[in-house]
């Protein structure tokens, strides 16, 4: 396996297929100014029938026939040939195991015909990384919200650790399921969200449970299908849904921020996206005298620049490259796991 030539920058190729979306991106590296930049990034979302939710099998068809495009248009956009590409990273899991397959099979392959070193990531990590380069914080606290995670995170010896959790679904499959349940096709929370802004704002009361600093969804969910079943207002239902859960989100942010002392907070992942979540947020950040960043909306669901960036800090600090036969995925790759070599 050629090693990266030594010069003032070079390219990684990221690859995403963990879930519903397909994505690669490019990122141009600078040696000297130790800074990345995103030069190309292009993704295909798989779209379930409305009602349901994603299929592994059919979410992996749609990578395998959505993959030569985007590779091809990524590397177009960012106007570089596939054998100049200096890094390939792919996300190694945690995810979907057949999605997460068709990504590993193509940085496989890439890294075998080119000759390039191969870097697996941790789709989680991803968030967070990318998310600290787009917003510039430092040491912050991190809330990483989607629809594979729940986590409140706090950076502590070279892992990033769980100062909080879900302890059934996540934020985001409370969302989807409800979602779908109600007719709409995954992933459901901007739709939710549009709903709740059309609601009276009337709020009915539902489960509100945390357990610590752990929160639990299950509850919720029944309880709002049960709503919906006995004919309560769907807007309203919506609203309530997303008070009540980010309610108990921002408790749990609050007393680990009031615990560990950050005056940053960082939130990540698909859900970040959600406005309200970010304004019940600032109002508790704003009492423990705390700044709250949120990675820009376009980057905040799943893509390959944050499987990119990441792949580049794991290098920089160490060099570290596997070999192609040891280019396997974990499809339960706790992020706590993961040691963090270049923090």
């Amino acid at each position: 396996m050629k090693k990266i030539k030594k010069k003032n920058r070079f390219f990684c190729l990221g690859i995403e297929s963990t879930a519903h979306t397909f994505g690669c991106s490019v990122i141009q590296f600078d040696l000297v100014k130790k800074k990345g930049k995103i030069i190309s990034d292009l993704r295909s979302i798989y779209q379930a029938p409305d009602g349901s939710g994603i299929h592994p099998r059919e979410a992996s068809r749609h990578h395998l026939d959505k993959s030569p495009h985007i590779l091809r248009e990524v590397l177009i956009q960012a106007n570089l040939k596939a054998k100049e590409i200096d890094l390939i990273s792919y996300s190694a899991g945690p995810g979907l195991g057949p999605c997460l397959r068709v990504g590993a099979v193509i940085a496989r392959a890439l890294s075998s015909f080119y000759n390039i070193p191969l870097i697996p990531v941790n789709h989680a990590l991803g968030h967070i990384e990318l998310g600290m380069m787009l917003t510039e914080c430092q040491d912050p606290l991190v809330l990483l919200v989607s629809g594979g995670h729940t986590m409140v995170l706090a950076f502590s010896n070279k892992k990033w650790r769980v100062f909080g959790e879900t302890q059934d679904i996540t934020i985001g499959q409370l969302l989807d399921q409800f979602g779908r349940y109600i007719g709409f096709a995954s992933p459901c929370g901007n739709k939710i969200e549009q709903y709740a802004n059309q609601s009276t704002k009337k709020y009915y009361n539902l489960p509100y449970i945390v357990k610590g600093n752990d929160v639990s969804f299950s509850g919720m969910l029944t309880a709002t299908k049960k709503l919906i079943d006995n004919g309560y207002d769907i807007f309203n239902v919506c609203f309530s849904l997303q008070e009540t859960a980010f309610a108990m989100l921002t408790e749990v942010v609050e007393r680990a921020l009031s615990f560990t002392e950050k005056k940053e907070v960082l939130i990540v992942g698909g859900v970040s996206a959600n406005k309200r979540l970010s304004t019940m947020l600032k109002i508790a950040i704003k009492r423990q005298k705390a700044t709250l960043y949120s990675c820009p909306i376009y980057y905040a669901g799943d893509n390959g620049a944050q499987i990119a960036w990441t792949a580049i800090c794991d290098n920089i600090s160490s060099g570290t490259t596997i070999k192609v036969q040891d280019a396997l995925i974990k499809q339960s790759w706790r992020l706590d796991k993961v040691e963090v070599k270049w923090r």
